[in-house]
């Protein structure tokens, strides 16, 4: 049932976490790709405007690693705090300076989608705020010796020992692990599938 069109579907990011949630929502005959996107923005855009058009920068540079008829779908996941965007940490250093700034604050998750095929295109995009506790910097330092830290936005994962360090979170908590997965099925129900 999940594909009645008889398309593929590629999802073209190397997360390991989007291609989980896929699998959670029963998309399992997928493939993956990892498209060599420009992932520049002028300054200027809002949290929206940047995650939806690296998305789409995404999906464009899919388009060599594609055949014309698969569904593709691309997501950018972002971290802002205030105006700053918190992307994954350089090093250790990098990774407690955001972990500092996030504790006991709140920040907004905004994740752009596309969802492709041909010259058919959905964009939609997912703001969730998260808001962190009080955390000491030894707890702080211990979270990055896990190494949990270093390969996500804001320097932390929610699905993981993250979750440790959040006191609540007001919206979609797929969207926070990098793919809001009930929008997803509304656009992909655009293109044929059904997933329920």
């Amino acid at each position: 049932m999940q594909n009645s069109t008889n398309h593929h579907i590629v999802l073209a990011s190397g997360s390991p976490r989007r291609q989980e949630l896929l699998r959670r929502i029963g998309l399992t005959d997928f493939s993956v790709v990892v498209p060599d996107a420009d992932e520049s923005c002028p300054a200027g855009l809002s949290p929206r405007e940047t995650v939806e058009r690296i998305a789409r920068a995404k999906a464009e540079a899919a388009r060599a690693l594609t055949a014309p008829d698969d569904i593709v779908v691309t997501a950018d996941t972002m971290v802002f705090l205030g105006g700053e965007r918190l992307g994954k940490p350089r090093d250790e250093a990098d990774a407690l300076r955001m972990l500092s700034a996030l504790a006991g604050a709140r920040h907004t998750v905004c994740t752009g989608v596309t969802v492709r095929q041909g010259d058919k295109l959905i964009c939609f995009t997912e703001a969730t705020d998260v808001y962190f506790r009080p955390a000491t910097e030894r707890e702080l330092r211990a979270y990055i010796a896990c190494g949990e830290p270093m390969d996500k936005a804001g320097a932390y994962g929610v699905q993981g020992r993250g979750a440790l360090l959040v006191e609540r979170i007001d919206g979609d908590f797929f969207n926070v692990m990098g793919l809001p997965v009930a929008p997803l099925a509304r656009a992909l129900r655009e293109f044929g599938i059904e997933l329920l």
